[in-house]
């Protein structure tokens, strides 16, 4: 193995991709995924491990939480940042391409992080919204976006705890088909099962500003109902389940999708 060896813009586009499916506190040298990830590079887990850590002194995400990095972001890595992030709907994909690449997933299969187990490649589509014609480019930003998503969840539900990968859906909270720059951004997204993406999209759920769950007078009505009592009303009132150190939904967001969900 290489020592010392400089890390190439290409590179770090992966290690970038990778940063953001993981939560600060993932970000070590024994984490699955980031051994997996080392080893495609040909490079050190503790090097990797490092480069993340400098990223993460970039995430004005983080630094809202008060949440430091590692010092010592190279020129070429503040140059990175600045290009994933100012030109998502490009170099997103092109990451996840690049990720791709790396673990030779071929066709229609999906690169999964699963901080628990790696990295893995699967040969089902995951659970979610997609479209048969979308272009590949597309494509990939939602594998990107979908992995992102669930991971800064702990890959668990944020209303009802479920665990369960294959029933969960990385939800955008401001639609998709209206808001381009924020298709591929982690804070505008949400982990939630099936049943409770539903209601999202049909503004029968929302937030408030604390991240508290709060039902629709449809929903109200119906809590008589065990069904409802069970899935809805039991967390009502209660607040997002989120790991200490995952990257917060935009609250501007969710005051957006309240607004909708207040008129309807």
């Amino acid at each position: 193995m290489a020592i010392g060896k400089k890390w190439t813009r290409d590179e770090l586009l992966v290690a970038l991709n990778l940063y953001h499916k993981l939560t600060f506190g993932q970000l070590h040298a024994r984490q699955p995924a980031i051994l997996d990830l080392a080893k495609k590079l040909g490079r050190g887990a503790n090097s990797l491990a490092m480069k993340l850590c400098n990223f993460a002194s970039l995430d004005p995400a983080l630094k809202l939480r008060g949440i430091r990095g590692l010092e010592g972001a190279s020129a070429l890595d503040r140059l990175v940042w600045a290009e994933f992030h100012e030109h998502p709907d490009e170099v997103v994909p092109a990451s996840e391409e690049a990720l791709r690449s790396l673990f030779n997933a071929q066709g229609d299969s999906h690169v999964e992080v699963i901080p628990a187990e790696g990295i893995r490649v699967r040969i089902h589509p995951p659970v979610g919204r997609t479209t048969v014609t979308a272009t590949v480019k597309i494509r990939r930003g939602q594998d990107y976006f979908r992995n992102a998503v669930l991971n800064n969840f702990h890959g668990r539900c944020g209303v009802c705890g479920l665990a369960i990968r294959e029933l969960l859906i990385a939800s955008h909270i401001l639609p998709w088909g209206k808001h381009e720059a924020e298709r591929l951004n982690v804070r505008n997204g949400l982990c939630l099962s099936r049943l409770h993406d539903a209601a999202f999209d049909n503004l029968l759920i929302a937030f408030d500003d604390n991240y508290r769950l709060l039902l629709s007078p449809t929903l109200k009505a119906a809590l008589p109902r065990k069904i409802i009592a069970d899935t809805f009303g039991a967390f009502a009132g209660a607040p997002l389940n989120l790991p200490s150190d995952a990257l917060l939904p935009d609250p501007r967001f969710l005051a957006a999708h309240r607004a909708r969900f207040v008129a309807a």
